[in-house]
C-alpha cells in the first residue's frame, strides 16, 4: 500500500519501538499527523502528546529519555518549532541522551533562498548542527531510512547525542511504494584484552582507589557494585551517575563531587576509576579536579580517553560489559582492613558535609528528609536548576539509576515539569514527583495543562524562595546589587486550580506529608507549595 513520506516514516519509527511522540501539529506538519493519534487506547498508532510551547515537547522527550535510557522523540514545525526545541537538544547533547527531533521545512524549491516564506530558516540544519550528532535535510524519502539508520546507531550502540531531522513539506507529501524495516544495532565498542589486562596491573598495585559514576554507567550498577565491594573503592558519584549504585551503599557519597569535602578526598587517591563519566566543570562546579594519582577510564566515547583528564589506562567500551569483564578477571578480595577504611572515610565525609550546611541547605534537607521517608522508594524525582535539588543531588538518597533526573550539563531551566511528563507517559505505574523552583516553574508553567490533559498523578513541589535565589546569593558573594531576580510571583495555588490541577500550600510538616501521599493517587497533577522561610523548615 502506497503511503506517503510522512507516514511512511512514523511508521518506521514505530518498528524501532517509538510508542510516543511529544509535539504541536502545525501547517508544515499535517501529513504526519496521518499516522498519529491522540488516543490512549489506540494501539495501531503512535500517542502524540500535545505540548503547550515546543521547548516542552523536547523536553518531555527527554524525561522518556532520562527515565528510559531509550530513545525520546519530538515532532515540530520548520522556524519557530525548531529554535524553540533546540534548547533540550542543547541539553540532551550534554548529558548524552538520546533525542530525536523531527522537523518540517518549508517547500524544497525555497531552501536556502531566503525569499521569506512561511517557519523559514534559511539554512535550518545549522541552526542544531551544533546540537546533536546529525542535523539532516531530507532530499528524497528514501533519505529517511538511511537517517533513521544513523540515528538508531547513535542512540544505542555508540554514546548517544540527539539527532535532528528536517523533512520538507513536499518530500512529507511524496509517495513510498516501498516497505521500510528498521536495522539491527550494531554493537557497542570493547575494550581490548590487552588494555583490561593494564587495567588490572593498576589495580592490584594500588592501594587507595577511588571511582567516580557518571551517566554514562547508569547501565551499570550491579557490576560497578561488584567492583567496589570487592575493591574496597569508595565511590563519589557525580549528579549524573546519582543511583547508579544505591545512595546507601556504605562506600558510596552520592553526588559528591560537587562537594569540596569529598574532592578533597579525591585528591589523595593513588587510582581513579573514572567509569561512564566526563569528569567536567559541570559534575563539580569548580572546573578542574586535584587529582594526584592514575587514571582508568572506562567509556563509549574514545574521545573522553584522553581529554583534559589524560587516562593512564583507557578503555573504550559500554560500562556494564566492561566493567563485568574486569570483574572477572579479578582475583583478589578485599581485607577487612581495607574495607572497613572505607566505609569511614564515607562516614567522615558525610559527617564533614553536614557539619558545613548553610542555613538555606539545613531547610533543604528538613524536607527532603520527609519527602524520602513517605515517597515510595521506586519514585523517580524530576528536577531543576534549583537550590533544593542541588541540596538533594548530595543529601537525598536515590536507590537505583535513571531515579533523579536533573539538568546538568546545560543547566537549562523549566525543565523538571515537563521531563516529569514524559517520564510518566514512558513509565504510567512508576510514582514521578516534581521537585521544582518558584523561577524554574514559570518557563514550563503551561505544561501543567498538558499534565492535566494525560491525567497524571504528579505531585509538583514548587519550593518558593522568591525568585532566582542562586543568582542572588551569587550577586551578594560579589557584592552586586540585585538585578533581575525578583520578579513578581503568581498565586500558584489559584494558577493551578485555573489549570484544573490540585493544589495544597503546605504550611506544615503534616499538611505536606498528606498532600504528597494524596498527590500520588488523585488522577491529576497537584502543585505542593513550599515556601523557604516557614517555620515548620527550621
Amino acid at each position: 500500500m502506497t503511503k506517503s513520506c510522512a507516514e511512511a516514516t512514523i511508521e518506521l519509527l514505530s518498528k524501532y519501538g517509538v510508542t510516543t511522540i511529544f509535539g504541536i501539529p502545525g501547517v508544515h506538519t499535517l501529513d504526519f499527523c496521518r499516522a498519529l493519534t491522540d488516543k490512549a487506547d489506540d494501539p495501531n498508532k503512535i500517542l502524540h502528546v500535545q505540548a503547550r510551547n515546543e521547548q516542552g515537547a523536547g523536553f518531555m522527550a527527554e524525561g522518556w529519555a532520562r527515565a528510559t535510557g531509550d530513545v525520546g522523540v519530538a515532532l515540530v514545525i520548520s522556524g519557530p518549532g525548531v529554535t524553540n526545541a533546540s534548547t533540550a537538544l542543547g541539553q540532551c547533547y550534554a548529558d548524552s541522551l538520546p533525542l530525536l527531533l523531527i522537523s518540517a521545512e518549508p517547500k524544497s524549491e525555497s531552501l536556502g533562498k531566503g525569499e521569506g516564506v512561511l517557519h523559514e530558516i534559511t539554512e535550518q540544519k545549522k541552526v542544531t548542527e551544533p546540537l546533536t550528532a546529525i542535523s539532516e535535510t531530507v532530499k528524497t524519502p528514501n533519505d529517511v531510512p538511511i537517517l533513521l539508520e544513523q540515528a538508531f546507531t547513535i542512540f544505542r550502540s555508540k554514546r548517544p547525542r540527539p539527532v535532528h531531522i528536517s523533512i520538507p513539506i513536499d518530500i512529507q507529501a511524496k509517495p513510498v511504494n516501498t516497505i521500510w524495516a528498521p536495522i539491527q544495532v550494531p554493537p557497542c565498542p570493547k575494550a581490548s584484552e590487552d588494555e583490561l589486562l593494564k587495567a588490572i596491573s593498576l589495580i592490584n598495585e594500588s592501594k587507595k582507589i577511588v571511582c567516580i559514576l557518571g551517566g554514562g554507567s547508569s547501565d551499570a550498577g550491579e557490576e560497578v557494585s561488584k567492583l567496589v565491594d570487592n575493591l574496597g573503592a569508595v565511590v563519589i558519584t557525580t549528579t549524573a551517575g546519582k543511583g547508579v549504585i544505591n545512595d546507601n551503599h556504605p562506600l558510596v557519597i552520592s553526588g559528591g563531587t560537587v562537594r569540596a569535602e569529598a574532592r578533597e578526598y579525591l585528591s589523595k587517591a593513588d587510582l581513579i576509576l573514572a567509569i561512564g563519566t566526563e569528569m567536567a566543570e559541570t559534575d563539580n562546579y569548580v572546573g578542574k579536579y586535584s587529582i594526584n594519582g592514575k587514571i582508568v577510564r572506562i567509556d563509549i566515547d574514545d574521545k573522553k580517553i584522553d581529554d583534559s583528564y589524560k587516562a593512564t589506562v583507557g578503555l573504550v567500551g559500554d560500562a556494564k560489559e566492561t566493567v563485568k569483564k574486569l570483574n572477572a578477571k579479578l582475583n583478589n578480595s578485599v581485607s577487612l582492613e581495607k574495607l572497613e577504611s572505607g566505609r569511614n572515610a564515607v562516614i567522615e565525609i558525610k559527617r564533614q558535609i553536614d557539619a558545613n550546611l548553610t542555613k538555606s541547605e539545613k531547610r533543604h534537607k528538613k524536607l527532603l528528609t520527609i519527602l524520602r521517608a513517605i515517597a515510595p522508594l521506586e519514585t523517580i524525582f524530576s528536577t531543576d536548576a534549583c537550590q533544593l535539588s542541588y541540596t538533594g543531588v548530595f543529601d537525598f538518597n536515590i536507590p537505583e539509576a535513571r531515579k533523579w533526573l536533573h539538568p546538568v550539563g546545560f543547566c537549562a531551566l523549566g525543565n523538571a515539569l515537563p521531563n516529569a511528563i514524559g517520564a510518566k507517559m514512558a513509565l504510567p505505574t512508576t510514582p514521578v514527583a516534581v521537585l521544582v523552583g518558584d523561577g524554574g516553574f514559570m518557563f514550563s508553567m503551561p505544561e501543567l495543562l498538558t499534565a492535566k490533559e494525560q491525567n497524571l498523578s504528579l505531585p509538583i513541589i514548587i519550593w518558593e524562595n522568591g525568585g532566582y535565589k542562586q543568582i542572588q546569593d551569587d550577586m551578594g558573594v560579589m557584592k552586586i546589587d540585585r538585578v533581575g531576580v525578583e520578579g513578581l510571583n503568581p498565586d500558584f495555588i489559584k494558577l493551578a486550580k485555573s489549570c484544573h490541577c490540585e493544589a495544597v500550600y503546605a504550611d506544615s510538616a503534616e499538611v505536606f506529608m498528606k498532600a504528597f501521599k494524596n498527590a500520588l493517587s488523585t488522577n491529576s497533577p497537584t502543585i505542593i507549595l513550599v515556601k523557604e522561610h516557614d517555620d515548620w523548615l527550621n
